[in-house]
């Protein structure tokens, strides 16, 4: 096992692990083992991240773990020549992009994944953080309810005593209730009892569940879901984007004969996540994701530095599409600045300056790449982002 000079543990710490893990492909290879390939082919809901190609079934561009008959099968980015290297850049990403704020320990526990399973390693730091949070002290607020009651308690509700009350000795009245039955303890106990199905230890899963006795168990639809923080419960923030991030990426598959389930994650969505928040920390100015309509023409930049657009392709070596060309041509004009498209490095460098329209209207296009491949522990890995991309052909945000 490797350590950093200050004693971290450093992504050669899982050497012994992944090298000889027998699961794992990468993305946009073949899948060769018969029984995932079996299962994945009788399985609809895993079709969109897989594909047939020239006979064979093979990886899309996510990357994960897929968890079948108590086995993990890994698919890893091929980023670097190391499979460790694979694995920790994956979960660096995969840390930094969500800014999941986890400590060095956290960390740590991430990278040497002993059991194999990313998702194991997760909840226990979600399950752990919020118990923590929980021991502190259950988030309490002021619910309104309405109810029919023996004696008055706050507003006296006339249109509904006349309805409810016209024979009956009750008192139909709202109410303000300091309760920890509110949206945020809500929805921490539906992540809880959904993520147990994903793990072997629950123990953790149930204290907390057990904390949040008083809670109405409902089902969520995380996709409406909005929930404010403020100084009072801004504690529980860490745990709430933890838990929305698992349950936004998890596949069940379940079934009255087996367990089975997938995490697998975008690595197009992944890698411009990971782009624009180091682009944001070094340019204040920066802007994700801003749209706007002319006419019948939606631009959409992936990332608008006060100097440069910036847009993320997660794609291997090729010729530059004519729609990424016309693409760009319509930022650099409408914005008035260089566009860049960024790709990772897959293996292979690009460097390569257009330069896209006439004299009157010109767009100077600068393609390039960025190598994510670095061996360090998460702190020096990120820190080495930033100045590749600080320094990129020259290119200082500063």
């Amino acid at each position: 096992m490797r350590t950093t000079p200050n004693g971290r543990l450093g992504v050669n710490s899982v050497i012994f692990c992944i090298e000889t893990m027998p699961n794992k492909t990468h993305e946009h290879q073949e899948i060769t083992d018969e029984i995932l390939k079996e299962y994945i082919i009788a399985t609809s809901s895993l079709h969109r991240y897989f594909k047939f190609e020239w006979g064979c079934l093979k990886a899309r561009h996510y990357c994960g773990i897929l968890h079948l008959n108590h086995a993990n099968y890994y698919i890893l980015p091929k980023i670097a020549y190391s499979e460790t290297q694979n694995l920790n850049t994956f979960i660096y990403m995969l840390i930094y992009a969500y800014d999941m704020k986890l400590s060095n320990e956290d960390i740590a526990h991430c990278v040497n994944v002993k059991s194999h399973s990313i998702v194991e390693v997760f909840v226990d730091i979600f399950a752990k953080g919020l118990l923590n949070e929980l021991k502190r002290g259950v988030y309490k607020e002021y619910q309104t309810h309405q109810d029919n009651l023996t004696t008055l308690r706050g507003k006296y509700l006339l249109n509904e005593n006349y309805k409810h009350n016209f024979t009956h000795h009750k008192i139909y009245c709202e109410y303000d209730e300091f309760s920890p039955d509110n949206p945020l303890n809500q929805f921490l106990l539906y992540a809880i009892k959904y993520l147990q199905r994903f793990v072997q230890n629950k123990k953790l899963l149930k204290q907390c569940e057990v904390i949040l006795d008083e809670v109405e168990a409902k089902v969520i639809d995380i996709h409406r879901l909005t929930i404010d923080f403020n100084r009072l419960n801004h504690r529980f923030k860490r745990s709430y984007e933890l838990a929305l991030l698992l349950l936004h990426q998890s596949i069940p598959l379940f079934t009255t004969h087996q367990k089975s389930f997938a995490f697998l994650f975008d690595m197009n969505v992944l890698f411009e996540k990971f782009i624009a928040r180091i682009v944001k920390e070094l340019d204040s100015d920066t802007q994700i994701q801003n749209q706007r309509v002319l006419n019948d023409l939606i631009l959409k930049p992936d990332i608008i530095t006060s100097k440069l657009i910036i847009d993320t392709k997660y794609k291997k070596r090729e010729s530059i599409k004519q729609s990424d060309k016309y693409q760009a041509f319509a930022y650099g004009i409408h914005y008035q600045k260089d566009v860049m498209l960024l790709y990772p490095k897959h293996l292979e460098d690009r460097d390569r300056d257009l330069i896209l329209g006439n004299r009157e209207q010109a767009v100077k296009l600068k393609i390039a790449s960025i190598d994510l491949d670095f061996d360090g522990c998460y702190e020096e890995y990120i820190r080495e982002m930033k100045r590749r991309m600080e320094v990129l052909y020259g290119y200082n945000f500063n």
